[in-house]
């Protein structure tokens, strides 16, 4: 997390653009910023399960990062349009990508809009995520800070989002009613796949890195705020 908010400030202070594709070693569950984690998620059974938690600097609900796929995009806001038209543009370009390997990925139409405290991530789609035989497959959510944006979203692999259930406090049924996913696609495919759909939307826009330590040395300032137990259940 502290790496994707230096690409976001990285976006507002010098104009660059990001796409960071990137799987979670441990295996994590993540809240969405405004989520009310502290009332929805049983704080101790996490830590009896020995589950590290964290919470995003982006909205939405809870995640496993677990045979799962992370992207994140930080780019000016220029770049993309409004909130709206930015989740639109960056959800067909992954949609691109995914249908290459042969998955029937759509968008899913406008629905009523979820609180954060409605369910699992993937229980619901809003309007514009991307869907695979009618479930959602890519939760994603949007920050913007000044004049640039960063969304995160993950791309499940398979169905492992069970662990959210695990260790909710109460309102299961949503998550309960979720239709199951088989594996369909390895992680290195997917990241492949979605490079090339940026890159030929976007040409020439991305910074293209495969050693993430400059970024590491940029985001260890951050590192303090997402390691904090005090932000993690700030609410």
């Amino acid at each position: 997390m502290a790496i994707d908010h230096s690409l976001l400030e990285r976006a507002e202070q010098l104009g660059e653009s990001w796409l960071r594709l990137y799987q979670w070693a441990p295996h994590c569950l993540s809240f969405g910023r405004h989520e009310p984690a502290t009332r929805r998620y049983d704080r101790g059974r996490i830590a009896a399960l020995g589950l590290d938690a964290v919470r995003r600097p982006t909205g939405g609900r809870a995640v496993w990062h677990a045979q799962e796929l992370t992207y994140a995009v930080a780019a000016p806001t220029s770049h993309f349009g409004s909130l709206g038209a930015a989740y639109l543009k960056i959800h067909a370009t992954l949609a691109e990508a995914l249908c290459t390997l042969g998955a029937a990925a759509s968008l899913a139409p406008p629905a009523r809009t979820q609180p954060v405290g409605a369910g699992a991530c993937f229980s619901q789609a809003a309007g514009g995520e991307i869907m695979f035989s009618g479930r959602k497959a890519v939760g994603s959510a949007q920050l913007r800070q000044g004049s640039a944006l960063l969304q995160h979203g993950s791309i499940l692999l398979s169905d492992n989002q069970a662990v959210v259930l695990d260790v909710m406090s109460g309102e299961r049924s949503a998550h309960e009613s979720m239709p199951l996913m088989e594996p369909w696609a390895q992680a290195p495919d997917i990241a492949e796949a979605i490079a090339g759909a940026a890159a030929r939307r976007w040409p020439g826009a991305w910074q293209r890195i495969s050693d993430e330590k400059p970024m590491l040395s940029h985001a260890s300032n951050n590192f303090p705020h997402y390691r904090s137990a005090a932000w993690t259940w700030a609410r």
